[in-house]
């Protein structure tokens, strides 16, 4: 046994020396860039502010610097978004440059899920006739590539895997899926997204899980989370239209702590009762859904976005792992949506309501 035990250290020891040595300096980085991260404090700050140059003047004080101080008054909530948004894109650039082999595919990874955001974007913004270059400007940073305005004059499925997908990093969870000619519609334009975001988390979660170690661990639990809360939006947002349950199951992931038994109960759900009651034996929902029941402030997504918060706070508890990169955008994410909402509040002089946003730290 305490031959077992020091190898078994030894082995530890050698991971750690191997992560420190090609993944430590990026590590060290995002923990920063974490410490970071608005506190209690600066949101205080920033809820008794009398307007935006307020705002601009809190902020300068914070990790943001002086990044609005080149904007012209008077500020707008949109310029303060997309600065926000500017500055985490350039923190994410810094550590993909920085990263090695394996990093650097996993960071790719989390590029995917922006990519599949901007191509619904086009395709829902060309069907109700949206001007391209404003559609294009909506985009996220992260998730542009080369063709992506072409996808403005494709008209199905077929044609936008053929023009644009077929030559990107989607293409592998495009291609089984966009054999469809049928002009786009709303509906079909929604299947198409959680489409791709179930090949996509399927793989992710794949490549996470042959990692093996603390990644596996900790990104299993947070893309396994991501999996439920899709599965039960899908459910939700799918009742009362025309998607059939079998067009509905063929939309879930193929792991999470709802699947198999969790996602077969989803599958025959026919009204909201029906989703609660599907979801009932998974004490972390149960509560989601209680709190979201007897909240006047916060809706159901409110709340996994409080548990999601929750999970990527969690992972900087644990060393010599990828997950404190995946964790740090997403909790960054919600920062920018908090800042927003602070900045909206204060332009519409809806004070009394500045409070509702989700703190992090």
């Amino acid at each position: 046994l305490r031959r077992r035990g020091v190898h078994r250290q030894a082995t530890m020891n050698d991971a750690m020396v191997s992560f420190n040595l090609n993944d430590g300096f990026t590590e060290a980085v995002v923990r920063g860039y974490r410490s970071g991260i608005l506190s209690t404090a600066d949101y205080s700050n920033l809820g008794q502010c009398d307007g935006l140059e307020d705002m601009r003047m809190h902020l300068a004080v914070t990790d943001y610097g002086g990044f609005l101080q080149n904007e012209p008054s008077p500020l707008q909530t949109m310029t303060i978004s997309e600065k926000c948004t500017e500055k985490l894109v350039d923190e994410f650039n810094y550590l993909r440059c920085n990263a090695s082999e394996s990093l650097a595919k996993f960071l790719d990874y989390i590029t995917y899920g922006y990519m599949i955001d901007n191509v619904i974007l086009l395709l829902t913004g060309t069907l109700h006739e949206r001007d391209t270059r404003e559609l294009l400007e909506k985009c996220h940073p992260l998730g542009k590539f080369h063709s992506l305005a072409t996808l403005a004059i494709t008209t199905n499925a077929k044609d936008a895997y053929k023009l644009v997908l077929v030559d990107t990093p989607l293409a592998p969870y495009a291609q089984l899926n966009f054999s469809d000619s049928q002009d786009f519609t709303e509906l079909n334009i929604e299947v198409i997204r959680n489409t791709l975001y179930k090949a996509y988390l399927e793989d992710f979660y794949a490549f996470t899980q042959s990692l093996g170690g603390g990644t596996a661990g900790v990104m299993g639990e947070i893309l396994k989370f991501e999996a439920d809360r899709r599965a039960i939006n899908i459910t939700i947002n799918s009742l009362d239209t025309e998607l059939t349950k079998e067009g509905r199951a063929d939309l879930y992931c193929c792991f999470g702590d709802l699947y198999p038994e969790g996602i077969s109960r989803l599958e025959r759900a026919e009204n909201h009762d029906a989703v609660r009651s599907a979801i009932e034996p998974y004490p972390q929902y149960r509560q989601l859904f209680q709190d979201a029941t007897y909240s006047q402030e916060k809706s159901l997504e409110d709340c996994f976005f409080e548990y999601e918060v929750k999970l990527n706070k969690l992972s900087f508890e644990q060393q010599f792992q990828y997950g404190v990169f995946y964790a740090y955008m997403k909790l960054k994410e919600q920062e920018v949506r908090n800042i927003v909402w602070i900045a909206e509040c204060i332009s519409q002089d809806q004070k009394g309501r500045i409070s509702q946003f989700i703190p992090i730290f």
